[in-house]
């Protein structure tokens, strides 16, 4: 250390005063020019001095040394992070030891570090190391600050003496992969953490102890001059560090503490400091995420390649043989390896073919590292010649339709840029967040999601999953169209209009230019153009109207349109996010599907005598609990077809079970049971109507924190009302059943009071609302009310938009009360924050102008 430092303050507040000064001046200074470099070292030269100062009041043990470890050891202080120290000694602490170091630690507390700090004599720090790999890469990284230098010297020669370097690289290695699998292996996650992720600065800090500890340098510069690198890699790669190390530093000074996730909260004030500009329909901040992820894909491919590259000059296999693949490619190691470093350069067909050969070779679990860095340099060469090459469109199609690795293989495409070069389009949407509160990917992980989705319905060990859709995709020829579509199904987003149509336009000219049939074309085109469709019927119109069965029905023209839309909505819906799949929602889905396949298949039953029918199945059932035929009647005689229509057999027989005695209860009834598609509850309500019977039934639900998923209202020719709900909570399949005598006894309590209830303490089960998510509160929807006449002209049909919270549904409800609406059904469909919910209504409000416009407004205020 330089011995010319000024003299110590007298006291530590004078001490924590200049410190203070001295860091507020480097983070001036970095706002001036923004190098990252500079600022970390200031900071770090900052702690030096302070510590100086402050070991001439608080003294080192006797013969002690203090040493910097971790990052502040490396010569990088962050701006809040954690001041890491080891107070070296050179036999076990005594009392006065111990009563000096503690004044030390409790000193740097009072003027303001955080410190992580140790005290241990070397042999100590070699049995920590020797248990912890963790401990052993900060000691590697130790910087002598004051104290003893011999000491700090045979703690250095120990360490050296220590270090097993092949140990050391394979613990690290399980390390990362430990952590890449906490960020599931992406790098793309909506918030993800700069540090820690995939491809963030762990990353390169992980390759640079591996390399230090190897003895193949301590710099990206030296990694080179060691071979592992070229000089072009090292530049990138130390480029993508000073833009992580200062989006690191952004975060730090942005939120005033130590945070290293680019959280929502803070993207749009990140994306303003860097000069970020809205661009049309894409917000500053995903123009700012794109530039991350694009980083954060260069750093794990670089990554790839210096693992690889270290690894074989740790571990050599001289002995093995190499087996030859063609002209071209043979494999080494279990790896894919080029034959000439030049071969993409010679014939630029084979950087496709190389993907080929992954798939058609069962031996290869990877590419070598030289194969990589090959094709990483020669992407440049698919250009519109590429494309239009008949050869090249040829094997990119051979690629979807190989029967295995289509999933893996489409993956490392896009880690190497292969896959946006080739298609244009699908290069705008890399990297590219969606920000519509459901979607948990960004756009292209989102679709090779949905890609790898349809895989597994192929796959035997995955068939209990989704058993029909296993089912149906084993008759289903030319799959490959499937997985086509699923490429194109978002490519178009983020550019205004409807992607599904621009998408569509996408996917035919690729039809055209790949020579594709007809048919399939038309298939393909009419995937794109639909994959919202079939969700969107389900979950908000009415299945139990054989018009909208019809409807649909016209829509997709056959049953091979049918089972191929199914498939990939399925495969969609799964791939966005684990909050938007439910058992409800699979199961509107299923019979939509199922109803429509009976349509198209000619079997257009008469609805007369599917409502026998029902009404048998119904029967059948009862008599299996001991109910006596005609005792059903008093209750079937008060129900109208709709009524039945609208329920299945099972539906019915329970409600009848429970009713059949009390056809004109002066007390509510209520019943709850485990949902038939095995997920949430389904409750029935019994009692004579109310104009404020929704409402006060959505209240409880909110006080309950039971998400509706389901509503079908109905009244009976004598005036009793007789709804049915399907509500979600979280738990067990266990705690839910010991919810459900708790659900009937609080809500029949709830409906029996003359006023509405008082709103009580909520309970601490089952939070599935709450107030709104930070990302609806940073990126919100616009709510919308869309009214229009169902197509009878008998009821009206409101859809409303808007970003989820809870008592969100109380509040329509309410507002269905004041303007005196009846509810007939409700469709309550909520994707991640997002909720999308459709109700047939009817009422004498609506069959005025100026009444009408106010109930809109009112609606809308509700959603506000």
């Amino acid at each position: 250390m330089n011995a010319a430092l000024p003299l110590p303050p007298a006291t530590l507040a004078d001490l924590r005063a200049d410190m203070r000064a001295a860091r507020q001046r480097a983070i001036d200074a970095f706002r001036d020019h923004r190098r990252p470099d500079t600022l970390l070292t200031e900071l770090r030269r900052v702690v030096d001095h302070t510590l100086l100062a402050l070991l001439a009041l608080h003294p080192l043990p006797d013969g002690a040394a203090l040493a910097a470890v971790g990052g502040y050891g490396r010569g990088e202080l962050y701006p809040f992070s954690d001041v890491d120290i080891l107070v070296l000694l050179h036999r076990p602490p005594e009392g006065a030891d111990e009563e000096r170091i503690a004044g030390l630690v409790t000193a740097l507390w009072d003027i303001g570090l955080e410190p992580g700090h140790s005290a241990r004599t070397v042999d100590e720090c070699m049995a920590e190391a020797a248990k912890d790999i963790t401990v052993e890469t900060a000691l590697l990284e130790a910087r002598y600050l004051a104290g003893s230098r011999a000491l700090m010297r045979r703690f250095e020669t120990a360490m050296q003496e220590h270090l097993d370097k092949r140990a050391f690289f394979s613990a690290k290695l399980l390390e990362m992969r430990q952590r890449h699998t906490k960020y599931n292996y992406t790098p793309y996650a909506l918030e993800p953490n700069c540090k820690e992720s995939p491809g963030g600065l762990r990353d390169l800090q992980v390759i640079l102890w591996m390399a230090r500890a190897a003895g193949f340098g301590k710099n990206w510069g030296q990694v080179a001059r060691a071979g592992l690198l070229t000089t072009d890699e090292a530049r990138q790669l130390r480029r993508a560090e000073q833009a992580f190390k200062r989006l690191r530093i952004e975060l730090h000074l942005l939120t005033g503490r130590r945070e290293d996730r680019v959280v929502f909260d803070v993207q749009a004030a990140l994306a303003e400091v860097y000069g970020f500009k809205s661009s049309g329909p894409r917000r500053a901040s995903e123009l700012l995420m794109q530039r991350y992820y694009w980083a954060a894909k260069l750093v794990t491919q670089l990554n790839t390649i210096l693992v690889q590259n270290i690894e074989e000059r740790l571990f050599p296999r001289p002995g093995e043989q190499a087996q030859d693949i063609d002209d071209d490619f043979y494999c080494l190691h279990d790896r894919l390896e080029i034959r000439r470093d030049d071969a993409f350069e010679r014939n630029p067909s084979l950087l496709l073919r190389a993907f080929l050969a992954m798939q058609q070779n069962a031996t290869l679990t990877g590419m070598s590292a030289r194969t990589l860095r090959a094709i990483w340099h020669a992407r440049h060469l698919i250009d519109a010649q590429f494309r239009r090459n008949p050869v090249n469109r040829h094997l990119f199609v051979t690629i979807l339709q190989q029967p295995r690795g289509i999933v893996h293989e489409l993956r490392r495409m896009n880690d190497l840029s292969i896959l946006p070069r080739y298609l244009p389009p699908f290069r705008r949407i890399v990297g590219q967040m969606q920000h519509d509160l459901f979607h948990a990917y960004t756009v292209d992980q989102h679709i090779l999601m949905v890609v790898r989705n349809l895989r597994r319905f192929t796959m035997p060990e995955h068939a209990h999953e989704y058993p029909l859709c296993s089912q149906l995709i084993a008759d289903f020829d030319r799959r490959w169209l499937l997985y086509l579509a699923a490429l194109f199904h978002d490519i178009a987003k983020g550019r205004g209009g409807d992607h599904s149509e621009l998408g569509a336009i996408d996917a035919r000219k690729f039809a055209r230019d790949h020579g594709l049939a007809p048919a399939d074309a038309e298939l393909l085109e009419f995937l794109v153009r639909e994959h919202l469709t079939l969700s969107s019927v389900a979950q908000k119109q009415d299945l139990s109207d054989p018009g909208v069965i019809h409807q649909f029905a016209q829509r997709m023209g056959d049953t091979r349109h049918l089972t191929a839309l199914y498939l990939l909505t399925v495969a969609d819906i799964r791939g966005t996010s684990p909050k938007v799949w439910n058992a409800w929602k699979g199961k509107l889905l299923e019979d939509l599907f199922l109803m429509t396949r009976r349509v198209l298949g000619g079997d257009a039953p008469d609805p007369t005598a599917v409502l026998e029918n029902r009404k048998h199945e119904a029967m059948r059932i009862l008599r299996l609990y001991g109910l006596a035929d005609g005792v059903q009647k008093p209750l079937w005689n008060q129900l109208d077809v709709a009524y039945f229509m609208r329920h299945d057999a099972p539906e019915i027989a329970w409600h009848t079970r429970h009713l059949y005695r009390a056809v004109n209860s002066e007390e509510p009834i209520v019943r709850a049971r485990i949902a038939p598609a095995g997920e949430g509850l389904q409750i029935v309500v019994y009692l004579k109507d109310r104009p404020d019977l929704f409402a006060r039934i959505c209240g409880y639900f909110d006080e309950r924190r039971l998400s509706v998923q389901d509503a079908r209202i109905h009244t009976t020719r004598h005036g009793w009302a007789l709804d049915s709900f399907i509500v979600l909570t979280q738990g067990t399949a266990s705690e839910q059943r010991s919810l459900l005598s708790l659900v009937e006894h609080e809500l029949k309590e709830w409906l029996s009071q003359e006023a509405a209830p008082a709103g009580r303490p909520r309970p601490a089960y089952g939070p599935l609302g709450g107030r709104q998510s930070r990302q609806s509160r940073l990126f919100p929807i616009s709510p919308s009310v869309d009214l229009r006449p169902d197509e009878r002209g008998q009821s009206w049909i409101l859809s409303v938009t808007a970003s989820d919270r809870t008592g969100l549904l109380y509040s329509l409800a309410r507002t269905f009360a004041r303007h005196g609406i009846n509810l007939k059904t409700a469709k309550v469909m909520t994707l991640g924050e997002r909720v999308e919910d459709t109700f047939l209504i009817d009422g004498p409000t609506l069959n005025n102008a100026r009444s009408q416009i106010q109930f809109e407004q009112d609606v809308l205020d509700a959603l506000q």
